[in-house]
């Protein structure tokens, strides 16, 4: 399970999928979160906009799992 660290107090679904390189845009979320499964805290998510929280677990289908920690 990777770790991910913000300075913020969140970050927004599709920011964190640009940042861990899953994606190449913040564009590109949208239809990835249509075709692809990514769960927060154990539930299945489809907006890109979902603010993500130090302490939050994303599992992302083909990637694997990720912890976000804060500063």
């Amino acid at each position: 399970m990777e770790s991910i660290k913000i300075d913020t107090p969140y970050i927004t679904l599709g920011q964190l999928l640009k940042r861990l390189d899953v994606i190449d845009s913040g564009g590109q979320a949208k239809y990835f979160l249509q075709e692809e499964t990514v769960k927060v805290n154990g539930k299945v998510e489809t907006r890109r906009g979902r603010k993500i929280y130090p302490q939050d677990q994303v599992d992302i289908s083909g990637f694997g799992s990720v912890i976000v920690s804060g500063r």
